[in-house]
């Protein structure tokens, strides 16, 4: 459960304003401020049923924005490359340090190579 509360912030982070009001509301009210049902339902004037519903089509339409956009998995990708990217400076540093140039050049070389490979990601149209 913990995941999908997780994945879902992470959904409505990115997608959140894409919804319209009632549906936010829902996501914000659930997800992030914990209310029940039945609490959400007073406040959104709905019943507990309706509340249910709306979340699971709000999600729905979350999931269907990723798919689309991908927006969420870019980032998380990128995420990674930038450790890479910063693994790589580390070695850079050392291998200076050392005054072992070979090696900068093959750390410096890893950088421009995922730094072209997010631009070009970048650039992609679905």
């Amino acid at each position: 459960m913990f995941e999908k509360i997780f994945e879902i912030g992470l959904l409505f982070d990115f997608y959140g304003k894409l919804l319209n009001d009632k549906q936010y509301s829902a996501i914000e009210f659930y997800y992030i401020y914990d209310l029940s049902l039945s609490e959400i339902g007073e406040l959104l004037g709905i019943s507990r049923q309706g509340v249910h519903d709306l979340l699971k089509r709000s999600e729905s339409k979350l999931f269907a924005y990723e798919e689309k956009l991908g927006l969420v998995k870019k980032f998380s990708d990128n995420k990674i490359k930038v450790k890479y990217i910063l693994e790589n400076a580390d070695g850079i540093i050392k291998s200076l340090d050392d005054k072992d140039f070979i090696h900068a050049g093959e750390h410096i070389k890893r950088i421009k190579d995922i730094a072209v490979e997010i631009l070009e990601i970048g650039q992609e149209v679905k």
